[in-house]
C-alpha cells in the first residue's frame, strides 16, 4: 500500500527556513508525481508546489522565489525547501502523491490519492 510521511516542520521564526521531508513507501518517487499542500486554520487546503515528470516543478504565486520542491530518488524522499519564511506561510502542510501525471502536475486535492498526516509549520516571532 503506497504510504507518504512528512517531517520536519517546527517554529520559525519570520525570515527562516525549513525543510520538510516526504518520505514514500509503496511506489517510487521517480515515476510519481509528488506535491505539496498546506491548510491554515480556517481556510481551505491549497496547493503549495508540485513536481512532475522529468523534474518539472510548479509553484503557487506565494511560493514562487521563496520555496523549492524537488525529490532523492536514493532515499525515496521529496522535499520541500522553504526560505523567507513568512507569517502567513503558517499552516499544516501535506505531501500527496499521485501515478505518472507527466510534466504538467494537478493543483487539485481530487488530483493526488495518497496523502499524508500533515506536519506543521509556524512562523512567529
Amino acid at each position: 500500500q503506497p504510504q507518504v510521511v512528512e517531517s520536519g516542520g517546527g517554529l520559525v521564526q519570520p525570515g527562516g527556513s525549513l525543510r520538510l521531508s516526504c518520505l514514500a513507501s509503496g511506489f517510487s518517487v521517480k515515476y510519481y508525481t509528488m506535491a505539496w499542500f498546506r491548510q491554515a486554520p480556517g481556510k481551505e487546503r491549497e496547493p503549495v508546489s508540485c513536481i512532475g515528470s522529468g523534474d518539472s516543478a510548479q509553484y503557487a504565486d506565494s511560493a514562487k522565489g521563496r520555496f523549492t520542491i524537488s525529490t532523492d530518488n536514493a532515499k525515496n524522499t521529496a522535499y520541500l525547501q522553504m526560505n523567507n519564511l513568512k507569517p502567513e506561510d503558517t499552516a499544516v502542510y501535506y505531501c500527496a502523491a499521485t501515478g505518472p501525471t507527466g510534466p504538467d502536475c494537478p493543483s487539485s486535492i481530487s488530483g493526488y490519492s495518497y496523502w499524508g498526516q500533515g506536519t506543521q509549520v509556524t512562523v512567529s516571532s
